[in-house]
């Protein structure tokens, strides 16, 4: 192996000095005399034109062999190609798109300082051609680096989830740690942020004389590729790298088909972030902080509240607010805002609840002064279904003990008390 390791090292020297691969290939059939000299056949005597027919054949033999031994050295430090539809350039030039002082933005948001794809592959602890193979782009495709499998939604449908294979995950976790995770992202942002949630976010809107709730329609398919690597070039690196980052961060909606028993994965659209992969729920909140600054400022303006959970966005007008209440400029703005910023809002999907009607905000009870908290409903069918349980009845459709438990984390969120309360409870019906 460290043989091997050294051949490679020498004859990735011989290529950098000879300026490419073609280059070296030249020097090298010159060097051992296999490159033959081009002239006229007509006056040629059988015997001549037989020789250097023969002499043409060494060469293109040699040729190839010694193309295959450099190109499978090249592809060990290099990317190469990316797949269809995916610009690359090996030369480790600089893009007209990148910023001019990208370096110093990287230090700025105390990143990884990655300059060519070999240091990204080492940071991620693979290969490069692991990498490339991780990051490689193929709209019909025999097998992807992701799971799918579905979710039931609220309105009786179901939702694709994409979960990443295991080094694909390893990897986009070191993406999200490293670098995502370290990027600016605005304060009305509460979903998927560390110390925040749906409690802090239905906090902001406690005591409101009216709620807007306004959804983003295909919110994370709206992330596309180009936006994702728009990110990365913005943080501080280069196009090489954003382009590499923004394809391990990206995948294309996929539909799965079945023919002559064989199994494809072809793509429906552009790449965009996959609901399931870890880096897509941090991103969202990055590529927002434009969305979210402007909503913000909207909102303030008209003596408003907002916040942004995920693709839900939520607006208040604190009771006893002076001034006239603005709503219809309110909502008719914030939907020219989300358009500007790349997003659409969902048309079926937009509620207002005044003062004397249930407020909820990412479930949450919002009415009066008091703090959010899980509806009455809910904690009645959780307190039901544990006197079930104590009297041997049997649980409804998809309620286990582990949902129960689940359901009573949630509202220890809210309502620790409450939730410590049918904790004792759920081990008295236990037997516990």
């Amino acid at each position: 192996m460290a043989r091997q390791r050294t051949d490679i090292a020498t004859l990735l020297r011989g290529i950098e000095q000879a300026g490419g691969i073609d280059a070296y290939v030249d020097a090298q059939l010159r060097e051992h005399g296999f490159l033959v000299q081009r002239k006229p056949t007509d006056n040629m005597s059988q015997r001549e034109l037989a020789r250097y027919k023969k002499e043409l054949k060494d060469e293109a033999a040699e040729r190839r062999k010694l193309r295959k031994e450099a190109r499978e050295a090249y592809e060990t430090q290099h990317i190469v190609y990316l797949g269809e539809g995916v610009f690359w350039n090996d030369a480790y030039d600089y893009d007209k798109w990148d910023l001019e002082d990208a370096e110093e933005r990287a230090a700025e948001n105390e990143l990884p300082a990655l300059d060519k794809p070999v240091q990204l592959a080492d940071a991620l602890g693979i290969t490069v051609p692991q990498l490339r193979h991780l990051a490689y782009h193929r709209d019909c495709a025999e097998m992807v680096h992701y799971r799918r499998f579905t979710i039931p939604k609220r309105n009786g449908g179901e939702r694709a989830i994409w979960a990443p294979l295991p080094r694909l995950k390893g990897v986009q976790r070191w993406v999200l740690r490293a670098i995502v995770e370290r990027l600016l992202i605005h304060g009305a942002a509460h979903g998927f942020v560390p110390g925040r949630g749906i409690h802090t976010n239905a906090r902001i809107h406690r005591d409101a004389s009216i709620v807007l709730k306004m959804d983003i329609k295909d919110f994370f398919p709206s992330v596309t590729f180009p936006r994702v690597r728009g990110v990365f070039r913005k943080a501080g690196y280069r196009e090489q790298i954003a382009t590499l980052l923004a394809l391990i961060c990206t995948e294309a909606p996929r539909e799965i088909v079945e023919e002559d028993g064989k199994r494809w994965f072809v793509s429906l659209g552009p790449r965009c972030l996959p609901q399931g992969a870890p880096t897509s729920p941090a991103l969202t909140n990055v590529v927002c902080l434009k969305l979210d600054r402007r909503l913000t400022g909207l909102a303030e303006k008209l003596g408003w509240r907002y916040s942004r959970y995920a693709d839900d966005m939520t607006f208040s007008r604190p009771r006893g607010a002076k001034g006239p209440p603005n709503f219809a400029t309110l909502r008719s703005r914030a939907r020219q805002i989300v358009m500007d910023e790349g997003f659409r809002v969902h048309p079926d999907k937009t509620h207002v609840a005044r003062r004397g009607a249930r407020q909820t905000v990412t479930g949450l009870v919002t009415n009066g002064d008091l703090p959010p908290r899980v509806p009455r409903r809910n904690r009645r069918q959780i307190r039901a279904a544990i006197h079930n349980l104590g009297q041997g009845k049997p649980l409804h459709d998809g309620e286990t003990v582990d949902t129960l438990a689940g359901y009573i984390a949630y509202i220890a969120m809210t309502d620790r008390a409450a939730a410590d309360r049918l904790r004792q409870e759920l081990s008295a019906a236990l037997g516990g």
